[in-house]
């Protein structure tokens, strides 16, 4: 083995082979203009995570049930809006004859901060209680006009526990009572972010529109293709009635001029019903005294024949002779009928000889 020979400094005669650079390496380094670049198209080809694994730091809970008496179109319309906010619980129906501030109590066992209540009277009527539990406010709604999401004229169709857009009448910043109500229904409808039971897609929106004093609620579906919007339901309208400080009670902060109960709706309806009656009996009676009145009669007006021409007199026609006697027809074709008769049974007679 031969021995290498050493230079001066001590080092191996020989140098070390160098790599070979790869393809990549060899290229001229990247300008950071095209590194941000690439950067920004991965981020914009990345698919981002589920929505899930976020923190659920938002922890709004909905209580929604209702008072006993309630009829079958109230049922539907409180399991659509269980079905529609993920994060609402339910309980047993209420005793109509307990008070309203036990609520605070079971939305405090049920762990929940808002509250939704239907109470039902005279099993015709239907009142709404938005509740923030147990410090308030709280406002007291009259619902009308309420269709289901079951029925056929919806035809829209949603992701059931998605989250749904809010959009709001810009009437709701005009008034103070109506900017209050507005702060109540976003932190109620609105579901949270991160919410176990709430899907990570956006598909549908809540509407709340001021027309009439009332508070009209649709619900409708954002359609993927031209995001036009389809109804689906439910729908309602709200006739405020009352806003109080606290939870189911307390004082009251607005109250709504104007409104009109159920109760005083219908007594108006009956008294213009009965008012309807009363003027055709009214009539009926004056012309039943017109009937037994005496009919006066007027003296006669000599003046009123003046211009009466009287009509000629026609001349009187006596008639010396006796009129001819009407020939009677039936008659006549019986007594040929009977000729022919005759004729036929003598001639018939005649060849059985």
């Amino acid at each position: 083995m031969a021995v290498a020979k050493r230079k001066r400094r001590g080092g191996p005669a020989f140098q070390a082979k160098k790599l070979k650079r790869n393809e990549k390496d060899a290229k001229a380094p990247a300008k950071p203009s095209d590194v941000a670049e690439e950067a920004a198209e991965e981020e914009r080809d990345r698919i981002p995570g589920p929505v899930c694994k976020g923190k659920w730091k938002n922890k709004e809970r909905i209580l929604i049930f209702s008072s006993r008496g309630i009829n079958f179109r109230t049922r539907h319309l409180m399991q659509d809006l269980r079905m529609l906010m993920p994060h609402s619980k339910a309980d047993t129906k209420m005793d109509r004859k307990d008070k309203l501030f036990v609520i605070n109590e079971v939305c405090e066992m049920k762990n929940c901060n808002k509250c939704i209540y239907f109470e039902a009277k005279k099993k015709q009527d239907l009142y709404m209680w938005l509740s923030n539990s147990p410090h308030g406010p709280s406002a007291k709604f009259l619902v009308q006009n309420i269709h289901t999401l079951a029925e056929l004229k919806m035809t829209g169709n949603c992701l059931k526990g998605s989250r749904p857009l809010l959009s709001f009448d810009p009437a709701f910043d005009e008034l103070p009572h109506f900017a209050l109500l507005k702060e109540l229904l976003i932190q109620i409808f609105s579901t949270p972010r991160y919410h176990p039971k709430s899907q990570p897609f956006v598909d549908h929106v809540f509407t709340f529109t001021i027309l009439d004093n009332r508070i009209w609620f649709r619900n409708f579906q954002i359609i993927e293709e031209d995001a036009a919007l389809v109804e689906i339901g439910p729908r309602f309208v709200l006739n405020l009635i009352k806003i109080f400080q606290g939870s189911f009670g307390g004082p009251t902060l607005y109250e709504n001029p104007h409104y009109q109960s159920p109760n005083m709706h219908r007594r108006v309806i009956r008294s213009i019903t009965a008012a309807k009656y009363r003027e055709k009996q009214q009539v009926k009676d004056v012309q039943k005294l017109r009937k037994k009145e005496p009919k006066t009669i007027l003296p006669h007006d000599p003046t009123a024949d003046v211009f009466v021409i009287p009509a000629e007199e026609k001349p009187i026609e006596i008639q010396w002779v006796k009129p001819e006697p009407k020939v009677d027809l039936k008659a006549r074709k019986k007594r040929i009928y009977k000729r022919q008769r005759k004729m036929k049974q003598k001639m018939n007679s005649g060849n059985a000889k």
